[in-house]
């Protein structure tokens, strides 16, 4: 076994991927052969450590230096600079901040500082195509534990006492739902990995199956053993190609080494696992839909009860989790129920996932305590809101979620308090507004979104979605009647009461929370014909400044039909009725003649 005296890792995440990180990855194994360092570095691939802002990512260790936006031309510089001269590239090298200069440890960046990494522990660590990488990692420790030292009682106990919540949305008890299953009389169960990532801006599965899938594997294992399952299925979409190829890669690693399969490390246990993709539908996501899926039939919801616990997949007692929680299974068997219960609130134990997108500094995927408040991962995580603009809101929970307004930014991140706020824990998403946002056109983006992901079994949201979302379109065309915001309020109530499954039951949340807390941009839409923050098409108009235009004709060049005429150096003129509200006049404009009102 070699010792190197380097490690050079270069994320392998589907992020850093889609801009050169592969090619990064045999660049840096040519130049490093090419100067007979081979023996002394060792260069690998690794999953999503979550600085997605600043990929393609490499990571240079024992130093810890981050080289971030580094392209495939950079790797003879940054070879030559940081191995043969030992000088840090500083080009590429992640700095403090502007003009400091100063160059940062991994460690000590602000993004991490608040972070505590339970599910995301081995990402962006270990290569996630190498079993025995996650093996040096304690990986199937905890299996190892259970199946020779614990009870399946024991293990439900475990997990129990842990408070574990189901991280894909309902936030349900994960012991408990375990118990409901092993209770049931049956000679068949399954074990059912829910890895239908479907809100939009979400990859927190993603990453975790990118980036750690022996974990998943392991922790699948292990609920099985729990409940009395031998088989299990990992039901993941097809948009997630990297994903599937390294979950397939691991469970025929995880199979030769005799840690699934048949009498699984000697102890008389079989467990399997099988993949089933999803061609995209939102809706299944809820757990009905999935089940009815995989069976080969339309994705669409049943009524509960029965509940999957009692009558699931092929009505035999099924237990269905998602990725994220399955990932903190393997950490509360190895470390025990009160250390995760010391983490986080009384009622929302251990760590939550969030993938940060919208207006926000550090675009990424970051893991807080429960109770971490909104404005710690916002502004000390995050980096705050870019190019000086004011913090307007956050939307949470994806499109079933609602938006949080900036008077609440000091609300502790935890199941009961976002729903408290007419928002939602959800998978994680977290989207941040600035000023620039509208928020009905925020809502009518979500809407937009549900309604076509709408199954249409159920007649509440199928038609539901559809009158609220032509309501809302209303009111950004500056169409709607005073009335309106009534109608929107009684409809969206009614399918909330209505629907046979979450996506309809949540679906108007985005609408009742900006009613709530931004409702004078509703009023100003309606009764004034105006969208203040200047989003919403068919409410503003775009004209040149007399005193500021120079008669160059730039605008004129790039109009590409013809709304603009003016003579050289002498004051243009927009034609509101042929103008289509592109912006590219704005955009190219040097003298910032052109506004937007």
């Amino acid at each position: 076994m070699e010792v190197y005296r380097s490690q050079v890792l270069v994320c392998g995440g589907t992020g850093c991927t889609s801009p050169q990180s592969a090619d990064i990855y045999r660049n840096l194994k040519s130049e490093i052969r090419r100067h007979k360092l081979n023996h002394e570095i060792e260069v690998l691939k690794t999953g999503c450590l979550g600085l997605c802002e600043l990929g393609p990512i490499v990571v240079i260790y024992p130093e810890g230096v981050l080289y971030r936006n580094v392209g495939a031309n950079d790797i003879k510089e940054l070879v030559e600079s940081h191995f043969i001269h030992n000088e840090i590239l500083e080009r590429l090298a992640y700095k403090t901040g502007e003009g400091e200069g100063k160059i940062r440890n991994l460690n000590e960046l602000d993004f991490f500082k608040k972070q505590m990494r339970i599910a995301l522990r081995n990402c962006g660590i270990i290569d996630p195509e190498n079993i025995d990488e996650y093996i040096a990692f304690d990986g199937y420790m905890a299996l190892e534990k259970v199946l020779t030292s614990m009870k399946p009682s024991d293990v439900i106990n475990v997990i129990k006492e842990s408070g574990l919540r189901g991280r894909g949305g309902g936030g349900f008890p994960t012991g408990v739902k375990w118990s409901f299953a092993a209770s049931q009389n049956n000679d068949e169960k399954y074990i059912i990995c829910n890895a239908d990532e479907g809100d939009p801006g979400a990859f927190m599965d993603r990453s975790v199956l990118e980036g750690d899938p022996h974990s998943l594997i392991e922790a699948m294992t292990i609920g099985g053993y729990a409940i009395g399952s031998n088989k299990g299925f990992i039901y993941v979409r097809a948009e997630y190609p990297l994903a599937v190829e390294r979950l397939e890669m691991a469970i025929n690693q995880a199979i030769e080494y005799g840690l699934l399969g048949e009498d699984i490390l000697g102890t008389g246990f079989k467990f399997d696992i099988e993949i089933r993709l999803g061609a995209g539908a939102f809706v299944c996501g809820e757990e009905t839909a999935l089940m009815q899926s995989i069976e080969g039939k339309r994705g669409m919801p049943m009524p509960k009860p029965p509940f999957p616990a009692v009558s699931g997949l092929w009505g035999k007692p099924t237990v269905i989790n998602n990725v994220e929680t399955f990932a903190n299974i393997v950490p509360i068997i190895l470390k025990g129920s009160d250390w995760f219960k010391s983490i986080g609130t009384p009622k929302s134990s251990g760590t939550k996932v969030f993938a940060l997108g919208g207006k926000i500094t550090n675009t990424g995927l970051i893991e807080i305590p429960m109770g971490t408040t909104l404005k710690e991962a916002i502004f000390d995580i995050g980096g705050g809101i870019p190019n000086g603009k004011e913090f307007k809101a956050v939307q949470t929970g994806g499109p079933s979620g609602g938006c949080i307004p900036e008077k609440h930014i000091d609300t502790p991140i935890e199941y009961d308090t976002l729903t408290a706020l007419g928002s939602m824990m959800g998978s994680g998403g977290m989207i941040v507004m600035d000023e620039d946002n509208c928020m009905v056109d925020v809502a009518r983006f979500f809407l937009d979104f549900t309604k076509d992901e709408s199954c249409g079994k159920c007649t509440p949201c199928r038609i539901g979605t559809k009158r609220l979302l032509e309501i809302l379109e209303d009111i950004t065309k500056g169409k709607a009647e005073s009335e309106d915001i009534g109608k929107l309020e009684e409809l969206a109530s009614g399918i909330k009461k209505g629907s046979l499954c979450g996506l309809g039951q949540t679906a108007p949340n985005p609408i009742l929370s900006t009613l709530n807390y931004f409702k004078e941009e509703y009023i100003a839409h309606i009764e004034n014909k105006k969208c203040p923050a200047k989003v919403c098409r068919p409410l503003v108009k775009y004209v040149i400044l007399e005193d500021k235009c120079k008669g160059c004709g730039l605008c004129t060049r790039n109009c590409n039909i013809g709304a603009i005429s003016g003579k050289l150096q002498e004051t243009h003129v927009i034609d509101s009725d042929l103008c289509v509200k592109c912006g590219m006049c704005m955009h190219v404009c040097r003298f910032k003649a052109i506004v937007k009102i």
